[in-house]
């Protein structure tokens, strides 16, 4: 397309005449119609019809007496309905499959039998203005009906409720004339792209045969029709587009959409790196990667980013949605969300079958989460892998889960390139209008099956039969262009002739390429860098807050507006605050959370957390919004603060798509503490594909750093499996090459400075936290004010509360979380002066140095135990218990190694019966500290620990 003009002529709008009520009659066809479209209710009753038709006559110049109204006045009825289930249903008949074999029967109720108007196509009926006529004959109104909604292209609109966006879109589809024009040089802009979309994947056939590229064949005409999203977002206000897409036709659109040279893609053919040799990182295969660039349509630049994501299908839209989001904060585009676009690109069988698509869809409405509407492009193949349509789905369409959110959708046949980017054209108009999500749904094929190296025909003889006979669209578009007079007889193939030589010279350079930069560090990044020190290296920062800004923050915290009306427990929650602000003793959890983001806020930074119930604290610890109670009013004491931003959300009930989209909220934005909670910890696993693909390996895959945090709530406290365990083995599995940072912190001030932590250091990395629950209000988890200010830090191991001289320790009891407070008032109550616990709060990076310190300055040391309340084959022990050993080794006690104590391996996470839960807690505990009060089979696991010790 470049950056030629190829506008549309000016679509004349619909001017809805008299329409029919239900009192008129009820025969099966009023009654589904009425069923159809609530609209009909709100019609014309019989007499105003009569009225209507009979001042239409007189002023046309027709002489009808009162049975002839009558009569034409039911014959206008029957009209309408019929214009009016050709707007429901007329994209059923529409010539959308390239291929001829969707299998879709087009409703009985679209005949003119089926209205009563069987061989009645030269009479007249009145339509009131409807495609610009007051009269027409029968036959001419259903061409118009058939040309407008039976065409290249159908439109599913009137499931919408509201009527402002469903005559915007009824304008713009309906007019006499053909609605998809464009002049003759937009028509060779659009030859050329498909032209381009072509050669590059043929191109890539013959030089790398066998090669997967997961190519766009059949589908080329989404490459015009995607510029003309730039073009036309361009024009209506868009300056950045966020595209997010699973494989097929993602290097075509790298390479011809977003201006990825094409020599850096043959480099990467070629097994070359997509990044200089020092960056390090394990890579990912070329059709997983993502870029950025600039392109600029008729003087407009929009800035474009493919964001990179792996196999998993559909996984990538909330991280574009969350990004999105991000950077419509940036440019102070939240208010209107004109300037930043989300696109989303689909395969049809996926947009049907993964439940992120759903996740994602429903966010589209949300506070907190809205984007301004996403144009979602579905490249629809027919068939997933190797299954078809209908084992794929229990719908017409792979589009209709979008109803649900009433985005309009736009069917399209692939093999018309004009009618694609018409589409784009309109979804973008419609976009920027109402700032609402919208679906073109493009009809195509896989002319090489799955990949290029896949044998289609195995599983769909027939279709594949059709398609290797089928012309390519270029070769269908540039005839129709031909007999149009819009192009000559050598035009297009002097386009592929010049086309296919600039790729030869990019294909020679690709040999001598080598990128010089690695697409990392740049824009709102600029100035973080990846770590150069060790994982095992300190890596703090200063932390600690000045007592000023923490007196201040008091007051913000516990002062209540006058005008505010709160709830009576929530006042005597926020009496106590100002208690430990006045003597400085006793911060809990929730406090120490408030102080770090206070304090993070007045120095300029951004929170945002966002859960299920993140505002009120699932555990009602966090009161971070102040509801009024009588008119529900809702005051959050942090917005108050100047500098930065604080924000809190309630999300939708979703794990997957909520913990994705703060994923790519904060792959934007650096500069803003990011936070997912779950309400309880292990309902992370609802989105371990997020955790496994993209929060753990998305640094070393795609060289794209995140300071995503995750508050997992965990801690036995006998609720059951599932409110107990934040399966923190599985993310101890996933810790490699200084990726993530786990920890599972026992003190308010310690989480205070973790979280402060996360954004004062020149890096960012994932932070996973074990969030505690009984915790959240225990009597020996307080911290005092001062450990907030001076000389204080997070620290990665905390020391025991009881001061026992390291020479005297015989039994060293490790730990993590909960469990340490058991341990330290069981040990205190039996008296054991001998017995140390320390607790490891950071257990990835793992501090071995530190202990090693620790261990060697106790030199009488006999045993040293790993105590943990999961199961064995659950929480940390296989994690640490090497990590122990060689700490041991550096402190100069190579003989010894850790010993376990805990419960004893188990295929659920926790018992769900609170005396079972309680016995087994009692002997964990006995076992660690060397007392011989468990049951059997923990005394055996108590003989081990000393054997071994």
């Amino acid at each position: 397309m470049g950056n030629e003009t190829h506008d549309f002529l000016p679509e004349l709008g619909d001017q809805e005449g008299p329409q029919p009520g239900p009192s008129w009659a009820n025969p099966r066809w009023l009654a589904e119609a009425v069923d159809a479209d609530a609209d009909l209710t709100q019609a014309l009753d019989p007499t105003q019809m009569k009225q209507a038709v009979a001042a239409a006559a007189k002023k046309a110049g027709k002489a009808m007496d009162a049975g002839a109204v009558e009569e034409a006045a039911g014959d206008s009825i029957r009209a309408m309905l019929l214009v009016r289930l050709y707007r429901v249903r007329g994209h059923m008949a529409a010539d959308l499959d390239p291929l001829g074999l969707s299998g879709l029967e087009e409703p009985e109720d679209l005949s003119l039998e089926w209205h009563g108007f069987a061989g009645q196509e030269d009479k007249e009926v009145y339509v009131g203005g409807v495609f610009g006529f007051e009269w027409v004959k029968v036959g001419d109104l259903y061409q118009v009906l058939r040309d407008t909604y039976c065409g290249n292209v159908g439109l599913e609109y009137m499931h919408i409720t509201d009527t402002e966006e469903r005559r915007f879109l009824q304008d713009k589809f309906e007019t006499p004339e053909d609605t998809i024009q464009f002049t003759p040089e937009g028509k060779q802009a659009i030859l050329a792209a498909v032209i381009r979309g072509e050669q590059f994947e043929e191109f890539l056939g013959k030089k790398y045969v066998g090669t997967k590229r997961f190519g766009l064949d059949g589908g080329e005409s989404m490459i015009p029709a995607l510029e003309a999203v730039i073009k036309y977002g361009g024009a209506d206000g868009v300056r950045e587009i966020i595209y997010g897409m699973a494989h097929r036709g993602r290097l075509n659109v790298l390479a011809n959409v977003m201006a990825k040279p094409y020599k850096v893609i043959f480099h990467e053919f070629q097994g070359g790196s997509a990044n200089p040799d020092d960056v390090g990182g394990s890579g990912d295969v070329k059709y997983h990667l993502g870029t950025s660039t600039d392109r600029a349509f008729d003087g407009i630049e929009v800035h474009m980013s493919l964001v990179p994501n792996p196999s998993h299908l559909e996984a990538v839209n909330p991280v574009v949605l969350g990004k999105t989001r991000a950077q419509q904060a940036i440019r102070d585009d939240l208010a209107k969300h004109q300037q930043v676009l989300p696109v989303l690109i689909h395969g049809d069988a996926a947009f049907a079958g993964q439940g992120v698509v759903w996740e994602s869809l429903s966010l589209s409405g949300v506070p907190g989460y809205d984007t301004g509407g996403c144009i979602h492009f579905i490249i629809n193949n027919q068939i997933g892998f190797t299954t078809s349509p209908k084992f794929a789905r229990s719908s017409p369409y792979p589009s209709d889960v979008a109803k649900g959110v009433q985005a309009p959708i736009l069917h399209v046949n692939g093999d018309d390139p004009e009618a694609v980017t018409f589409a784009c054209k309109l979804a973008i108009e419609y976009r920027q209008k109402f700032g609402r999500d919208i679906v073109i749904d493009m009809w195509c094929y896989r002319r090489f099956g799955h990949n290029e190296g896949d044998e289609p025909s195995f599983t769909q003889p027939l279709m594949y039969k059709e398609i290797r006979g089928h012309p390519k669209v270029s070769k269908i578009y540039s005839e129709r262009l031909r007999e149009e007079g819009v192009i000559d007889d050598g035009m297009a193939d002097q386009l592929r002739a010049d086309f296919v030589s600039q790729l030869e010279d990019d294909f020679a350079a690709a040999k001598s390429y080598k990128p010089n930069e690695a697409d990392w560090f740049g824009g709102r990044w600029a100035g973080m860098n990846k770590p150069a020190d060790s994982e095992t290296a300190r890596r703090n920062a200063d932390t600690a807050i000045e007592k000023k800004l923490f007196d201040s923050l008091g007051k913000t915290l516990t002062q209540v507006p006058d005008d505010l009306t709160i709830h009576k427990t929530l006042g005597r929650v926020l009496k106590a605050k100002k208690e430990w602000f006045d003597t400085g003793e006793g911060f809990d959890w929730a406090t120490a959370e408030a102080l770090a983001f206070g304090s993070l806020v007045t120095e300029g930074f951004g929170v945002r957390l966002s859960g299920q119930d993140s505002g009120r604290g699932t555990f009602s610890h966090r009161h971070a919004v102040w509801v009024d109670q009588t008119d529900e009013r809702k005051y959050i004491p942090l917005t108050t603060l100047p500098h930065g931003k604080f924000e809190v959300y309630d999300s939708t009930l979703s794990e997957y798509g909520v913990l994705g989209y703060e994923y790519g909220f904060a792959m934007a934005d650096p500069k803003t503490l990011v936070l997912w909670e779950a309400q309880f910890g292990d309902f992370a696993n609802g989105a371990q594909i997020m955790i496994d693909q993209f929060i753990a390996a998305g640094e070393v895959k795609w060289l794209r750093a995140n300071g995503l945090v995750m508050l997992l709530p965990h801690g036995y406290e006998g609720q059951g499996p599932e409110h107990s365990s934040a399966r923190l083995e599985r993310f101890l599995q996933l810790c490699a090459n200084d990726n993530i940072q786990v920890c599972n912190i026992t003190t308010p001030a310690n989480y205070f400075h973790v979280l402060r932590r996360q954004m004062l250091r020149p890096f960012r990395k994932p932070l996973v936290i074990m969030a505690p629950k009984s915790l959240l209000r225990h009597p020996m988890a307080k911290s005092p004010a001062k450990e907030f200010m001076g000389d204080h830090h997070f620290m990665r191991i905390k020391s025991d509360t009881k001061d026992i001289a390291d020479e005297k320790v015989k039994r060293l009891v490790l730990c993590s979380g909960k469990v340490a407070y058991d341990l330290i008032e069981k040990r205190d109550e039996e008296g054991l002066d001998d017995v140390s616990i320390v607790r490891i709060e950071q257990l990835y990076p793992f501090p071995g140095e530190p202990l090693a310190v620790r261990l060697k300055r106790m030199t009488n040391l006999e045993t040293v135990v790993w105590c943990q309340e999961e199961p064995k084959n659950n929480g940390a022990w296989f994690f640490v218990d090497g990590k122990i050993e060689e700490a041991l080794g550096e402190a100069g006690k190579g003989g010894m190694r850790p010993c376990y104590a805990g419960r004893e391996v188990a295929a659920s996470p926790a018992t769900g019966y609170a005396a079972r839960h309680k016995v087994q807690q009692d002997a964990l505990v006995s076992i660690a500290l060397g007392l011989a009060d468990g049951g059997e089979a923990q005394r055996n696991g108590e003989r081990d620990c000393r054997n071994e010790g």
